[in-house]
């Protein structure tokens, strides 16, 4: 059963900085690209960040381009997002996701709250 794991997220002053991490497993996870997702209530579902299997291509959204950056770690199977100059509008819940077996898989999320 693949599974998902998000942490790393919290209340941070406008400005600054967040890692999220995302725990993956029951999957070959270096094989599939892995994507950061973050919504608010309300709001639609946003892709933020993308990143190939092997780490050698990434994407992002307009949003998060220039600020934020897409890892990961194929020896723990770990996907990770560095938010760097958070502004107030990051705030949102931010979810893991892969496409495997022709499912697109969820983490739970975690929480980013950017406020002074």
């Amino acid at each position: 059963q693949i599974r998902l794991v998000e942490s790393g997220g919290g209340l941070v002053q406008p400005g600054g900085s967040l890692r999220l991490s995302c725990a993956a497993s029951g999957l070959n996870f270096r094989l599939y690209e892995m994507n950061w997702y973050r919504q608010a209530p309300g709001k639609e579902r946003e892709l933020v960040a993308s990143i190939s299997g092997a780490g050698e291509i990434t994407n992002f959204s307009d949003s998060a381009k220039d600020r934020f950056t897409i890892s990961r770690d194929n020896v723990r199977n770990m996907l990770y997002l560095q938010m760097n100059n958070l502004k107030p509008e990051d705030t949102d819940i931010y979810s893991c996701n892969v496409k495997a077996r022709g499912l697109m898989f969820w983490g739970r999320g975690t929480q980013v709250t950017v406020s002074a």
